[in-house]
């Protein structure tokens, strides 16, 4: 009723604990049921009808309410959650009542919200139609809005609520012995739902169960720390103990001990089943099966080590440990949400991992982070599940970051940065590795490999976040200490050469790259044969670098040589084999045959969404590349109106700030103007340019690009003088960016020179 009363008329209402007032914000430990309480007045909201929308989000940290936001945007407005910061905030604008329009009834629960600050913008508006539900257990006023006290449950409440949960499997037990039980645990509404569980899963009576429990808490008073977890008692501890020992003699037996333990290191609020029934998550679980479930006495870890020669435990076992679980009610487990398919209550995971010694602590933690990576798929297909996979790792890493570094930096660590730079979020990709760079050099040093590999990384994403000199400087820097750290053979210097001869030829040099990647190329076969595919990669980048340098012939024949060495080597449905059959059709159009290139990319692309989906990414590209072409082969029309299919699907699923949405956004505006519309083409180049002054800065490339555009449609519109001034402006960050050698350094002076001629000024040059 206190709920109810408090969300009508637009407020916020804050759920926390209980014991101690600071100001107008109450708390006390977890495991009350704030959760439970948000979920119950949800269901009951929406059910009565009295809600449009309703969004659960679990808000613990910034990361998580940005994706639970941005999931909302998918499924209300059609957004696609690739980049969460821009999808978020079309969703909380969304949110804004705005007038004139059909009031939309909506509540939004923030679900365990740990630190106010991280939802700095985040917050969902107020307004007479929106509900905001906020939990939480902070203990200080930093969160304003109505507080209701959620505490432990009285002595009445907590009868009430074993007397029932008994009363529905028909159980009975006396009212004194629920009470005292009760009692034992503190009144502590997890622990009492543990309780039950255990109660109606074994059959025992209340007061053997008593016995169980003192038994139990004895023991751990001797072998636990003395402040427990959110001020949970011994009693409460020992309920989880027994729970867990319980679950562990439930068929498959002794599961449920090792599967809970891995568990306790991921994301609370959402675990794809596929992390914990992957090949390292197996044989983990075959590693630690408890030997005899039925004798608790025996049950030891050994951190690596093997008991006995036990039978592979398979995925369907593993699902099996997880519904014993869900039985004595230690986790929730929906299948029916795979990515978001177990959650376990984060009190729960503090007391599992606190039972652990420091050995078995960073054993498991290296366990779970091999489990999360052998999740991840090669091809992002599923947006969804990579968010949740990025949200297991961030848990992991602040759950047990030392362990990843012992003994060495874990893979995990560069896949959630490698996934944001593929997911369009650049900047935050190498905003990501520079945190690695730093924390690598501190711990293992500057000059161990796993530090050298994230340096490599961040220059990487420096040059696609427009960094192009810095990234060139970055990799010349790197060079230099992989030849003498690592000597000039090994793969790594050979791959830091190769990334340095690619950014040469971006920033200008094209015929240098080709020459730099000539030499690579003579030692990748010498080092790693000819059928490597870093050695076919070089070759790629060859062929496209003699192509920049003039000569599209020459690509399009070693793209043909090279494409026979792949299906070779990888197959017809391998990536790389795709992209190299794009590449062919490409330098073919640039060689002369637009109509050709054309009718390859139709046969690409037929093969991309066989293997690769329609909202792949280098799906999305053909379809762009196939756009392009049929342009070239003369189809103005039917290329404009592939383009804006191709927007639509990159806004869906890349999201409205990423790269390739913003190169689509670029060649509509350029068919806008050679349609016959400057004036149109110029508007479209200048909303385009904010954007891309916004997501890639002054600097970048395809931002100056996008100003040479703009500058040549206002020419064309009619003014012919802005479009000089333009150029003039232009021509000074190009010299200052790009150098003076640099190809559009000098076309645009050309321009320049034809536009002050266009404006009566000087003869062209």
């Amino acid at each position: 009723m206190r709920l109810r009363e408090a969300l009508t008329g637009g407020q916020a209402a804050v759920l926390v604990g209980q014991d101690t007032v600071h100001g107008q914000v109450l708390a006390g430990m977890g495991g009350v049921g704030k959760t439970q309480l948000a979920a119950d007045y949800a269901r009951t909201a929406w059910q009565a009808g009295e809600l449009d929308v309703l969004v659960w989000i679990t808000a613990s940290n910034a990361t998580a309410a940005a994706s639970g936001y941005a999931q909302a945007a998918v499924e209300i407005l059609g957004a696609d959650p690739a980049d969460r910061e821009t999808a978020a905030r079309a969703f909380l604008a969304w949110l804004e009542p705005k007038a004139h329009a059909a009031p939309c009834r909506w509540l939004v629960v923030l679900d365990d919200v740990t630190d106010p600050a991280d939802l700095n913008g985040l917050w969902p508006p107020t307004g007479p139609h929106g509900r905001t539900l906020i939990t939480t257990r902070r203990q200080d006023g930093a969160l304003a809005g109505r507080l209701i006290k959620v505490g432990l449950f009285t002595e009445a409440e907590s009868l009430a609520y074993l007397t029932a949960a008994l009363g529905a499997r028909e159980r009975h037990e006396p009212d004194e012995q629920l009470t005292a039980l009760a009692e034992d645990l503190g009144h502590l509404p997890l622990a009492l739902s543990q309780a039950a569980a255990y109660l109606i899963d074994a059959g025992i009576s209340a007061a053997a169960y008593r016995r169980l429990l003192a038994d139990r808490a004895t023991l751990l008073a001797d072998a636990a720390p003395e402040v427990l977890p959110d001020g949970q008692t011994q009693s409460a501890a020992a309920a989880w103990s027994l729970s867990v020992d319980r679950a562990d003699t439930l068929r498959p037996a002794g599961l449920a001990r090792p599967m809970l333990h891995l568990a306790s290191f991921l994301d609370a609020n959402s675990i794809p089943e596929t992390v914990l029934t992957s090949a390292p998550a197996l044989a983990h679980l075959t590693a630690h099966r408890t030997r005899d479930a039925s004798d608790t006495t025996r049950r030891k870890w050994w951190p690596g080590g093997r008991r006995k020669a036990l039978a592979q435990v398979t995925a369907d076992e593993a699902v099996g440990a997880l519904r014993a679980l869900a039985r004595l009610s230690l986790i929730d487990h929906t299948p029916a949400t795979p990515h978001q398919a177990v959650r376990v209550h984060q009190l729960i995971q503090r007391a599992t991992r606190d039972t652990l010694t420091p050995d078995q602590h960073g054993h498991l933690a290296r366990t779970t982070a091999d489990a999360i990576t052998a999740a991840w798929p090669d091809i992002e297909r599923d947006t969804e599940l990579t968010q949740a996979l990025r949200a297991n790792a961030t848990t992991l890493t602040r759950t047990a970051e030392e362990a990843l570094y012992q003994p060495d930096a874990h893979a995990v660590l560069y896949r959630v940065g490698r996934s944001l730079g593929e997911a369009g979020q650049v900047t935050a990709a190498a905003a990501h590795f520079q945190r690695l760079t730093e924390t690598t050099g501190h711990r293992l040093g500057p000059d161990h490999p796993d530090t050298l590999t994230a340096r490599h990384n961040l220059a990487y994403w420096r040059a696609e976040a427009g960094d192009t000199a810095g990234a060139a400087a970055a990799f010349e820097q790197l060079l230099a200490d992989r030849v003498r750290v690592m000597g000039e053979d090994h793969p790594d210097t050979l791959a830091t050469r190769h990334n340095l001869a690619s950014w040469r030829g971006v920033a200008g040099d094209a015929a240098g790259a080709a020459a730099a990647f000539e030499h690579v190329l003579a030692d990748r076969l010498r080092v790693l044969g000819e059928d490597h595919p870093d050695t076919l990669t070089t070759r790629s980048n060859l062929a496209s670098w003699r192509g920049e340098a003039g000569d599209a012939a020459g690509a399009a024949a070693a793209f043909e040589q090279l494409l026979a060495d792949h299906l070779r080597v990888l197959g017809e449905d391998h990536p790389d084999t795709l992209i190299t059959r794009s590449n062919l059709a490409r330098w073919r159009g640039h060689a002369g045959d637009a109509a050709g290139a054309a009718v390859a990319y139709e046969h690409v692309l037929a093969d991309c969404l066989r293997v690769l989906g329609e909202e792949h990414p280098d799906t999305l590209t053909t379809r762009h590349e196939l756009a392009y072409w049929r342009r070239k082969a003369g189809d103005t029309a039917g290329a404009a109106a592939a383009f804006e299919h191709v927007l639509a699907d990159r806004l869906r699923v890349l999201g409205e700030d990423h790269p390739h949405t913003l190169t689509t956004r670029h060649n509509l505006a350029y068919l806008r103007g050679e349609a016959g519309d400057a004036a149109g083409a110029a508007a479209a180049f200048e909303q385009l340019l904010a954007d891309h002054l916004r997501v890639l800065g002054e600097d970048h490339p395809d931002t100056l690009t996008t100003r040479s555009n703009l500058a040549s449609w206002r020419g064309e519109a009619g003014d012919a003088a802005g479009a000089a001034a333009a150029f003039e402006q232009l021509l000074a960050d190009h010299l200052r960016v790009l150098g003076e050698d640099h190809p559009h350094t000098l076309a645009t002076r050309h321009h320049l020179a034809y536009w002050r001629f266009k404006a009566g000024e000087t003869p062209p040059a």
